[in-house]
C-alpha cells in the first residue's frame, strides 16, 4: 500500500520538478538589458535539411556586457544564421561582415523592463498552475485508491498533507526564482 503512495508523492515531486526546470529555462531566455548568449538557443538553421540549433554551428561569445558575437564555422552558412536570427524576433538586428555576426543589444528602457518583469511574473503563475495541476492530480490518485479500498482514510489524509508539504515547497521555490529574475532585469 505504501508503495502507491510513494509512487504519487514521486511522481508529484517530478510533475514539480519538470514545471521548475520549465520556468528556468524560460527565464535563460530573457534579456535583461545584458548579452545572454541563451537567447539564441531557440534559433534554428535549415543547415543542409536539419534544423540546427546556433550553437551547434558557431561559437558564440560576450566580448562586452551588451553584445555577442557569433563565429559561424561554415563560412558559407553565415547569412543563413543571420536571416535566422532577424527572423527570430529577439529584439535586436544582426550584423554580420561575411566573417562573423554582432548582436547589439540596445539599453532596456524603464517601460520596456515592466514589460519583461510582467512576463517574467506570468512565467512564474504559469509554473504555479503547473505544480497545483500536479497536486490536484496526486490527490485525485490518492482519493481513488481510498475508494478501492486500497488505502485507510488516514493514510490518505496524511498522504494528502505530504503533497501539500511538497506544493508548498515548490511555490516557495518559484516566488524566489521570479523575484531574483524581476531584480536582475529592474537592475539598471
Amino acid at each position: 500500500m505504501n508503495e502507491m503512495v510513494d509512487e504519487i508523492l514521486l511522481s508529484c515531486q517530478e510533475e514539480l520538478e519538470k514545471a521548475y526546470s520549465h520556468q528556468k529555462n524560460e527565464y535563460l531566455v530573457i534579456r535583461a538589458g545584458r548579452a545572454n548568449p541563451h537567447i539564441l538557443d531557440k534559433v534554428s538553421i535549415d543547415y543542409y535539411g536539419v534544423p540546427t540549433p546556433i550553437k551547434n554551428m558557431a561559437s558564440i561569445t560576450v566580448p562586452e556586457a551588451r553584445m555577442l558575437v557569433i563565429s559561424v564555422w561554415d563560412a558559407s552558412q553565415v547569412k543563413n544564421v543571420s536571416k535566422a536570427i532577424a527572423m527570430a524576433d529577439l529584439g535586436v538586428t544582426p550584423n554580420d561582415d561575411g566573417k562573423v555576426i554582432r548582436l547589439t543589444f540596445p539599453v532596456l528602457t524603464e517601460e520596456r523592463r515592466r514589460e519583461i518583469v510582467k512576463t517574467v511574473k506570468k512565467i512564474a503563475e504559469d509554473t504555479k498552475i503547473a505544480s497545483r495541476n500536479a497536486r490536484r492530480d496526486a490527490m485525485a490518485m490518492l482519493k481513488d485508491l481510498e475508494k478501492e479500498g486500497q488505502l485507510s482514510e488516514d493514510m490518505r489524509a496524511s498522504s494528502e498533507d505530504e503533497v501539500q508539504k511538497l506544493i508548498d515547497a515548490a511555490m516557495v521555490k518559484i516566488d524566489e526564482l521570479c523575484k531574483l529574475k524581476e531584480k536582475e532585469i529592474m537592475e539598471v
